[in-house]
Order: C-alpha cells, then structure tokens, then sequence
C-alpha cells in the first residue's frame, strides 16, 4: 500500500491546487506526505506536527490542498508499517473539526465527500491492535453506538476512560437520544460499584456531565478511591483526558476533580476537606498538593471559603514535603490577619530552605511574608535582604511555572509603614547599590521606590536616594511621584527636578511642574498653568491632558474650570471619571460631578472592570462625605457579594480586595 500511495501521491496535481497559507506551497505538503511514506516504520510525531499547520481547518476555510491530501494521511495512518500512526490518527481528528463560523464559500467543494470516505475509512482504527493508535480514533467514532460498541469489547484501561468520557460526553450533548443516555446512564451506574477505584472515579467524572448532582452524592467515594493505596501507582499510566497528551498521575485526576464542583464552592471545599482528612501524612503528598493547589484557587475568588481554607493550610505546615510546606505557608499568607494562630509555627520556619521546582520560594520566604501580613515584628529582622536575595542570583521569572509565587516586594513592604524606621536603612541600601553597582538587579528600584512613595514623609530618611534617581533616565518618574508624596519636606529635591526638567521632551514637563509645585519648589502660578494647558478648551479636539493631577490644586484651579466641564463632557470611560473629580475637587459643588460618579458606581456594581477608577470615584466620595442613596444601596450589594473584587488571580487578588471592602465600609459609615 505504500508504494501504491507514494506513487499517487506524486501523480496527484499538486500545481494546480490552492493553499490557505500563501507562505505554504502545495509541493511542501507532498513533500512532507513523501517522507513520511519513505521513512515508513522510521517515521515519527516530529515529521507529522507541520502538517497539523498546514492541513489543519480554520476559520478561514479548507484548502484543496487539505482535500488533496487526506487520503494520503488515511493510508499512512492505516499502514502498521507507518511509525507515526497515532499522531496521524490524531490529525485526521484535528482536521475533522472545522469551526461553525467558516463560511461555506471557503470550504474546497471536495472536501466534504473526501472526509465522508476519510470518515468512513478509519472506524476500524477503534479495534486497532496499538492502544495509542485506538485512543486518538475515538473521536472519530460513528456515533455512540460505535462506542458503546467499543466499551463492551476493550480491555485496555488507558482506552476504556477515554471512551468512558467522550461517550459520556455524546449523551450530554443537546438533542441526544433517549437510547443513548439510557444506555450511557446504565454503564456509569454500574462503574458506581466496580471494585477498581480508578474506574469508580471515572464514572463519576463522566456522570458529571449528564447530572452534576452525581458528584455531591459520591464525595465518599471520590475521596476513598483517591486515597485507595492499591491505585496510587496506576493513575498516571491508564488517565487520559481529551486535550491532553499525557496521562494524568493521581494528583493531576485529584484537581481536575474537584473542578466538578467550581459551581460551588461550598461543596468544594467540603471535597477538599474529606480529601485531605483522608490522606496518609507520608505517603499522600501529591494529594496535599492538589487541595493546596485547589484551595488557592477557591480563597483568591471567594472569601466565603477562608474559615474552612484555614485549618486545611495551618495543618499542612510541617508536612515532611516541601512541595507541601511552601503551598500552604503561602496560603496563610493570603490569609494574612486571619491566620495569627499560625504565626508561632510560621515563626518556626523562618529557616526552611525547602523549595519547588518550577515555584518561586523557599518554605521560609513565604512564611516571612505570612508574617508581615499579621504584622509580626519577627519577619523584620534581614526582611530586605531577604526580598532582594533571590534577585542578587540572576533570579528570573520566567523560570517560574505558576503559583505560589514569591509577592512583589512593595505588597510587601508597602504595608508595613509603621516598621519604616527599621526598614529604611536596609532599603537605602539597595538604592544606593542600584546605583553605584553595575551589577545591581535595576528592576528592584520601582518597587523600593513605590514604597516609599506609599511611606509619604516616613520615607523622608531616604530622600537623598531618592533624589538621585532622578537623574536616572529609567526610574526618574517613579522617584518624582515618590517626591512629590513627601510634599514640602522634599523642597531640597527641586533642583534635581529642574534639571530632569531640561533633559525630558517637553509633554514631560507638565508632571514636572506639578511634582515641583508638590514640594513647594516652583511658582504655583507657573505649575498651574503647565498643568492646565495640558486640556482642550472648549471646541478644541478633545484632548484630556493631566486632568487627575489638576485636581491637586484645589479652588486654585478655577480658571480651567471650563476645559474640565469639555473634558468630562467630551470624555469616556476613567477620564470622564477623573474629569468628574478634578470639577468637584475645583469647584466645591458636587451638582455637575456627583452624577458622573454615581455612574461609576453603578456600572462597576453591575459587572463593570474599572477598578482603578471604581477605587477613585469611590475615595472622592470619602473624601467629600457624600453618598447618594443610589450608591450606598451599590455599595452594600458589593460589600455583600462573595466574588473578590479584583481582576486578579493570584494573592493580589485578596489584597486588592481587602483594599476596595474598606474603603467601602469608610463610605458606609458616612452619616445619610
């Protein structure tokens, strides 16, 4: 056959047929067809991948050179002289999917009828003697009945779940026959009660798409058979999943598991609670890991779960695995205030070097900041150094597979304003050396000096640091907002700023002006009128400018009041917001502005993503002592929800959270 093939291949009219990739010739895919066929059983996966580009369908249609082609794909993965049969199986599915939003008009006319014998052909690849070669035909399957056929007859564990799920799969979707779900429901009950705990998680998993009640009722069994000691070596050779290409081991199957339950979280955790009483504290760990893992992903989306995350992390501390150890010390660490009885016992690992492969973090960096976040003096002592450490090595992030993650150094130093007498000299330190050191790691500096901008005149011991970052062309801004927070106290920074002045293109200068107006450096009439060129007049093209920072000024202000009403009427989204806040914050009258505001907080009530200017509005209603029934009825909706308030999906998430829940509990408490 395959010298029968490879002759046709080349008789084929390969010049007179059309590619979707303009970049890809038709002779290239012959050419890739031809080595195939002439390395036969020498043949492997990394000759394949290019065809899964170049015949794969799109939206942008079927090629005739697809059309051409898949017969040839057929035969080769048909011939057990081919050694790349299975992942040619696998692009014969790949290539049978072509997405509903392809226009009929881009498909080739004969590509239709092609696939119908291509279809057609490969069936008795689901009775194959090669496992890998039967796994990737099943979907491909004619319908349930070829697998409900398939089922009854294989053997193979690593191919009866994958038909398990893709049949399970078949009898959820809309418009299944009543046979098939009957007949479906009928196997997975009777996997209910099998004695091998594997298949008894299966059927399980593969029940959850036809009833999600189905794994609510057998936690019990999920986390008997997870934990069955007679299984523990087998998960990982026999769990096939669509989509992945490796098996999962028990840990991977734990965690997929307990996605069954994301609609609720409640009964996740209940899952996750079972799982981890369940588990032997030696030999489980993979376990611990996967409701670690599942934990995180619940406590930075729900704060409902952190009473019943707590205990679950608090006794994970001292595990003897320090894949173990560094999830759930950084979980207390998300848990921050919450998690003080744990502090003597995160105290205590202060010195655990253990580490993850893949993971930011040693054991004891993760239950340092644990510590900060419980402001406990005991993560002071060396807490620079031990931030900066990682990064004095060459550290980067890209090495890095995922979470936990090491925090940013200002989540957390930020916090810890009141420690900044103990904290500045180290933190001078580093800034000194990122200057002096060619050696220095720079990407520290914008966080030391975000810090220090959030210390306002607490920082003050460091503004000689300070100051001569603002003559670094890469962290002059961050230094002057940092400045420009200390206020008046930093008046001797002005020449600095002056000469930064002369080097910037001039749209830099208007920041300038203001930082130095800030410390009380400059003409505030000069500052004033730097800053409000920056808006459009009225009938001007809208041009918003530094709108936020005119609100600075105060009543001071009032002759560009005109360009801020155009530039809250002509703008959208946050500038139309900061429009709203520099008018109030100018004009004392919260009747043009307050609507806008009111606005914010409703949409942002409704759905909205707007965080940061949510976080403004929200301030400049503190700030004025104003809240509108409308808004204080929004802010108790928000209060109330369990969601976190945040885009993120890490710790920052909590924090961001935690941030936005008390400024809203300062809005609240505004008399009506």
């Amino acid at each position: 056959m395959a010298e029968l093939s490879a002759e046709a291949l080349d008789a084929a009219p390969w010049d007179r047929l059309e590619s979707i990739d303009p970049d890809v010739l038709p002779k290239e895919v012959r050419g890739m067809l031809r080595r195939l066929f002439r390395k036969g059983p020498e043949s492997t996966e990394d000759d394949c991948w290019p065809l899964f580009d170049h015949l794969g369908t799109s939206v942008h249609g079927v090629s005739s050179v697809a059309t051409a082609a898949l017969p040839f794909v057929v035969a080769l993965a048909a011939d057990p002289r081919t050694g790349a049969r299975a992942t040619l199986v696998e692009l014969l599915a790949f290539v049978s999917q072509v997405p509903e939003e392809t226009s009929p008009e881009s498909i080739d006319p004969g590509w239709p009828e092609a696939w119908l014998h291509a279809h057609r052909a490969v069936q008795p690849l689901l009775a194959d003697p090669d496992p890998a070669v039967r796994r990737q035909a099943i979907p491909l399957a004619d319908g349930p009945g070829r697998l409900l056929e398939r089922w009854r007859t294989e053997r193979d564990l690593s191919v009866r779940l994958p038909v398990l799920f893709a049949l399970s799969r078949l009898a959820a979707a809309p418009g299944a026959e009543t046979t098939t779900v009957t007949e479906t429901r009928a196997v997975l009950d009777g996997l209910l009660e099998d004695p091998d705990p594997v298949l008894r998680v299966a059927a399980v998993v593969a029940y959850a798409d036809l009833d999600s009640e189905v794994p609510v009722h057998e936690l019990e069994l999920l986390a008997e058979a997870l934990t069955d000691p007679t299984a523990r070596s087998r998960w990982g050779t026999v769990w096939y999943e669509r989509d992945y290409e490796y098996p999962g081991d028990r840990e991977s199957v734990a965690y997929w598991t307990a996605a069954l339950f994301d609609d609720t979280p409640a009964q996740q955790m209940g899952f996750l609670t079972r799982l981890s009483s369940a588990v032997h504290p030696g030999e489980d760990a993979d376990l611990l890991r996967a409701v670690l893992d599942r934990c995180l992903l619940l406590l930075v989306s729900r704060r409902s779960v952190e009473a019943a995350v707590l205990p679950l992390a608090g006794g994970a501390l001292h595990h003897p695995d320090p894949s173990v150890r560094v999830r759930a010390a950084h979980l207390l660490g998300i848990l921050g205030p919450r998690a003080t009885a744990y502090a003597d016992q995160l105290a205590g690992l202060l010195d655990d070097s253990g580490e993850v492969e893949f993971l930011e973090g040693a054991v004891s960096e993760h239950a340092c900041w644990a510590l900060t976040r419980m402001d406990d003096p005991r993560a002071l002592p060396g807490l620079v150094d031990r931030l900066c450490a990682p990064f004095r090595e060459h550290y980067s992030r890209a090495y890095s597979g995922g979470e936990p993650r090491r925090p940013e150094i200002v989540d957390v130093l930020a916090p810890l304003r009141a420690h900044a007498d103990t904290l500045l000299p180290s933190i001078r330190e580093e800034l000194h050396r990122d200057l002096t050191d060619p050696d220095a790691h720079g990407a520290l500096t914008s966080d030391f000096l975000a810090t220090l901008k959030a210390w306002e005149t607490d920082a003050l011991p460091a503004l000689p640091e300070i100051t001569a970052h603002v003559t670094d062309r890469f962290r002059w801004h961050d230094a002057t907002e940092a400045l420009a927070a200390m206020g008046p106290a930093a008046v001797s920074a002005a020449p600095a700023l002056r000469e930064r002045m002369s080097l910037e293109p001039p749209n830099n200068h208007p920041m300038l002006h203001w930082a130095l107006w800030r410390i009380g450096g400059a003409d505030p009439a000069e500052a004033l009128r730097a800053v409000g060129e920056t808006l459009s007049a009225e009938g001007e093209k809208p041009v918003i400018g530094m709108v936020s920072y005119l609100a600075d000024f105060g009543a001071e202000a009032a002759p560009y009041t005109d360009r801020v009403r155009y530039a809250l009427t002509a703008g959208k989204g946050w500038t139309r917001t900061h429009a709203a806040i520099a008018l109030w914050s100018i004009t004392g009258d919260p009747g043009p502005a307050l609507p806008y505001l009111e606005e914010e907080i409703l949409a942002f009530t409704a759905g909205g993503d707007w965080y940061g200017t949510f976080h403004d509005a929200l301030r400049t209603l503190i700030r004025f002592r104003t809240l509108t029934p409308a808004t204080e009825a929004a802010l108790r909706i928000l209060r109330d929800q369990d969601h976190r308030l945040s885009p993120c999906a890490d710790y920052q998430a909590v924090l961001q959270d935690e941030e936005l829940r008390a400024l809203m509990d300062e809005a609240l408490a505004i008399p009506s």
